[in-house]
């Protein structure tokens, strides 16, 4: 049997079929580069073109037992590239269409606008946080940043659990009535 680098596209293929990864490795070393550059031209970016070849090489070593190709390798090879990069195009282009068809309903802008709310009421509950006094501030940080338990927290500070309640009910109603404040400024 000759070397594996000296076998041809017929006998790689017949060894591929019986599961053999020397015979693998070399066709994927024959034409991963020839495939790649097509894809990266065609799609205009090598991560595109680089997954597209991947997934060629990985579909045909998962599918190597029920394989049949009746043309060369090299064909069959070059087909799997076509197919898989006329897939991606269509792909991006409905991906295209959904986004076009956000942008025209005002989508895009409305969820903009609700993150930057979303941020500034953030920031305005941080601001009130720290004016809490602080113990009832370290209890309310434990209790929703960390997600301690108020056992834990209990625990953590030696105080009672009622100690724990008391501090988050305070907290809660503080910062109630300040954003409550801020809440009606936004309306």
């Amino acid at each position: 049997m000759p070397p594996i680098i000296e076998m041809s596209d017929l006998e790689l293929l017949e060894l591929l079929i019986k599961g053999d990864n020397k015979a693998f490795a070399e066709i994927y070393n024959r034409y991963w580069k020839s495939l790649l550059f097509v894809a990266t031209k065609k799609l205009g970016r090598i991560e595109d073109g680089e997954e597209i070849v991947q997934d060629i090489f990985v579909s045909l070593w998962n599918r190597r037992d029920v394989l049949q190709v009746n043309t060369s390798l090299k064909n069959y090879l070059s087909a799997s590239v076509k197919y898989r990069v006329i897939k991606h195009l269509d792909k991006q282009y409905h991906a295209n269409l959904y986004l076009n068809s956000l942008i025209d309903n005002n989508f895009i802008e409305a969820t903009t606008e609700r993150t930057v709310e979303f941020d500034e009421l953030r920031d305005e509950l941080e601001r009130n946080i720290v004016l809490l006094p602080e113990r009832c501030q370290l209890v309310f940080r434990l209790s929703k940043e960390e997600g301690k338990s108020q056992k834990e927290i209990a625990s953590a500070l030696e105080i009672s659990e009622k100690t724990v309640e008391n501090h988050l009910g305070k907290a809660y109603k503080i910062l109630r009535a300040k954003l409550a404040g801020y809440m009606m400024t936004l309306l």
